[in-house]
C-alpha cells in the first residue's frame, strides 16, 4: 500500500490529506474506479488520480463529491473524463456559488492564486442522486445516497457492500461524520436534520460496517451513534 493511503476492504482505500485533515476514497471494480471527493486543488486532485491509477491499476472512471466544500472539491476538473455524482442542488449550488466557494478556501488558508485556478475550472456533477442510486463498476458497486440535508443541505453517503462473505460494509460519510474535532455546523449547516442524517448512515451501514469521516480516523457504529446523540443535545434535537 502506498504511503498514506489506507485499504479498508478489498478494493476500497482511502487517504487523509495533510491540510485540513481532509478524507478522499477509493472503490475498485473490474471495470471501473468510484473517486469519493478530490481534495482541496487542482494540484491535489491530479496526486490522487496519479496515486489511485498506480495503486489500483486502472483509471479513475466516477467521482462522488459529498458535498461542496471547497476541500472536498476544488480537485474535480483534475479528473477530466469522468462521471461525476452529487446530492440533488449541489450541481446548482457550485455553478452559483464560485465566488463564495473561493472566499471560504482563501479564508481557511488555501492559496489565493491556486484557489482562484481551480474555481475557474470547477466541474459540477454531471448526475444528481435524489435518493439512491447504484453505481457499478464491475463485480462490485457502490450505492450513492443522499443522506442529507446536515451538514449541509447535499450530504451524499457512499455505502459499499461487503465483497464476499465476512467481509464488512463500508460507508463514506463526508462531514456528516468527524472524528478529529467537533462537528462544523456552518451558516449552511441543517442542524436540526443532523441526528436524522446519522441515523440514515447507522441504517445503511450498521453494526459493522467501517465508517469513514471527512475528517479523522476510521470510526464504528458506537462513534456514529454518540455522534449523533451530541449533535442532538448541541441542537436541542429530539
Amino acid at each position: 500500500m502506498d504511503a498514506g493511503w489506507e485499504e479498508l476492504a478489498p478494493g476500497v482505500v482511502r487517504h487523509r490529506l495533510p491540510g485540513w485533515d481532509h478524507t478522499v476514497g477509493a472503490v475498485a471494480g473490474a471495470e471501473g474506479v468510484l473517486v469519493v471527493d478530490t481534495g482541496a486543488s487542482l494540484r491535489e486532485g491530479a496526486r490522487i488520480r496519479r496515486e489511485l491509477r498506480g495503486l489500483l491499476g486502472r483509471p479513475a472512471t466516477h467521482v462522488a463529491l459529498t458535498h461542496p466544500h471547497f476541500d472536498h472539491v476544488l480537485g474535480t476538473a483534475a479528473f477530466a473524463g469522468v462521471e461525476v455524482y452529487g446530492s440533488v442542488g449541489c450541481d446548482e449550488w457550485l455553478a452559483r456559488s464560485r465566488d463564495e466557494l473561493r472566499d471560504d478556501a482563501v479564508r481557511h488558508g488555501a492559496d489565493r492564486e491556486e484557489t482562484a485556478q481551480a474555481v475557474d475550472v470547477l466541474v459540477c456533477p454531471h448526475h444528481r442522486v435524489p435518493g439512491e442510486l447504484t453505481v457499478p463498476l464491475g463485480g462490485r458497486e457502490a450505492l450513492l445516497v443522499n443522506a442529507g440535508p446536515g451538514h449541509t443541505a447535499y450530504d451524499l453517503a457512499v455505502l459499499v457492500p461487503p465483497a464476499g462473505p465476512g467481509g464488512r460494509p463500508v460507508v463514506f460519510c463526508g462531514d456528516l461524520v468527524e472524528e478529529s474535532g467537533e462537528p462544523q455546523a456552518g451558516p449552511d449547516a441543517h442542524p436540526v436534520h443532523w441526528p436524522a442524517a446519522l441515523d440514515r448512515l447507522l441504517e445503511l451501514g450498521g453494526e459493522d460496517a467501517v465508517y469513514v469521516p471527512g475528517h479523522g480516523a476510521v470510526v464504528d457504529a458506537a462513534f456514529v451513534r454518540a455522534q449523533r446523540d451530541g449533535l442532538a443535545r448541541r441542537f436541542g434535537v429530539s
